[in-house]
């Protein structure tokens, strides 16, 4: 496990200890990750009521509801390969569904559809087996209007497993295990208990301090919505995969699914879904990606912030637990304050382009400053005032002579050509349309010189 400052490690020991203590949580282990690694972690309490070990990074815990953003990044790799749009009905797929609910209205709750399944299933504790969940989905009650608000449905994302049956032609968990596990090198992340070492879930109560230990369910065909076990190890790998995950999703889809698509509180801001991944304010003003997780007697949250790659794990076995999303984030936000990654040194460039050579400097497009440079033989650009030196920078890639392509920053997406005279000389920029001149022009001045 790598090392901190020791003003953080004790910092986030007292962060994990009061939240244990005012939680009144039986065991619980906090982590935070960097590189697919823990750069800390703690347990606290106890595995099981009587034992005197500590929870560790390799102890299982129930992670619920954490299971939808594996759900949700196989639905975008099926997405990736051409095999559904998020467009698409649900119904185009799986043919028991009626609904017309879209697949991407269930990736971000806006579908409408009630939370849960047929049935008081959180008073009988009994799920649905795949037969039932098909069979049921179409009486299941639409409650809302599509996109009218977010609305979390644990059902749909039961039914999106289903969606990934259909199309991989095998079990979700077997898809689970082939796509993203063993790629992963996740070894304990597993459809229930594993069998291996794992944390006791209890209830305590709020006029007593006993443990009441809790039932371990089958989820049957809900598993998909929220039935995987796993542990702060394999979780750190998950949260590094939620920073860059490499060559198993594409880089512009995980982007994608870390867009908001709904607020959660329209009146605070604070936080959003997207497709599959909940977007949380911290404090600090940092975005915080992950999911949380809640199970009879295990509340889980797992939050990346993805710039600078850092997670934090909070694995909880208590029914009536502090939020794990609050949690999570306050220990890695920390770190991410307090014992940041260094940069690296800046390294020089080999070449500018001919070519780009008249294009650098500063330039004015509706009055505003703008400044345009080369940086490892890219073309780059960002307005030129206090403070923006923090905004992300557009990158050119070019597409033709005097023809460039926006793929990051303000305009991504957005053509910038440019237009020379006969000797050579750039007379101006159009950026996104925009004319950009090498003197503040009002709209129109140009036309008149």
């Amino acid at each position: 496990m790598s090392q901190l400052l020791d003003t953080t490690t004790r910092h986030l020991h007292r962060t994990a200890l009061s939240r244990q203590r005012e939680g009144r949580v039986p065991g619980l282990y906090a982590g935070v990750c960097r590189g697919g690694q823990l750069v800390w972690g703690e347990g606290i309490g106890a595995v099981e009521i009587g034992s005197d070990r500590s929870p560790a990074a390799d102890d299982q815990f129930l992670i619920a509801s954490n299971t939808k953003t594996f759900v949700a990044v196989m639905v975008m790799q099926l997405r990736d390969e051409g095999r559904l749009t998020l467009d698409d009905l649900l119904g185009d797929h799986v043919p028991e569904v009626s609904h017309p609910v879209t697949i991407r209205q269930c990736l971000a709750h806006v579908s409408g559809m009630a939370r849960e399944p047929l049935g008081d299933v959180w008073d009988t504790l009994e799920q649905p087996d795949q037969k039932t969940l098909r069979r049921d989905f179409d009486d299941v009650e639409r409650v809302g209007r599509p996109h009218d608000h977010w609305h979390y449905s644990n059902v749909v994302f039961a039914m999106l497993g289903q969606l990934v049956e259909e199309l991989d032609g095998r079990s979700w968990e077997e898809s689970l295990r082939t796509r993203l596990l063993l790629p992963l090198e996740m070894r304990r992340t597993t459809v229930g208990f594993d069998g291996g070492p794992h944390v006791s879930g209890y209830y305590v109560g709020p006029y007593d301090d006993v443990p009441r230990p809790e039932p371990v369910l089958d989820l049957k065909a809900m598993a998909p919505c929220g039935g995987l076990a796993s542990t702060a190890e394999d979780l750190a790998r998950w949260s590094a995969f939620v920073a860059d995950p490499g060559s198993l999703l594409s880089a512009d889809t995980m982007e994608e699914m870390c867009q908001p698509q709904v607020l959660l509180d329209p009146d605070r801001w604070n936080g959003a879904m997207g497709l599959g991944f909940f977007l949380i304010r911290s404090a600090s003003g940092r975005t915080w990606v992950g999911h949380t997780g809640g199970m009879p007697g295990h509340i889980t949250g797992v939050f990346t912030h993805r710039e600078s790659g850092t997670g934090g794990i909070a694995l909880m076995g208590s029914t009536a637990s502090p939020a794990p999303d609050a949690f999570a984030i306050d220990l890695a936000d920390h770190v991410v304050t307090s014992d940041p990654v260094e940069d690296p040194p800046w390294t020089p460039g080999t070449d500018v382009p001919v070519e780009l050579r008249p294009v650098l400097g500063r330039w004015f497009s509706e009055g505003q400053p703008f400044v345009f440079w080369v940086e490892q033989g890219e073309l780059r650009a960002r307005i030129d005032k206090a403070g923006a030196e923090k905004l992300t920078s557009s990158r050119f890639e070019k597409v033709s002579d005097d023809v460039y392509r926006d793929v990051a920053g303000r305009e991504r997406g957005e053509l910038l050509r440019v237009t020379r005279a006969p000797d050579g000389t750039v007379t101006q920029l159009n950026w996104a349309t925009y004319l950009f001149t090498r003197e503040p022009l009002a709209f129109g001045e140009h036309l008149t010189r």
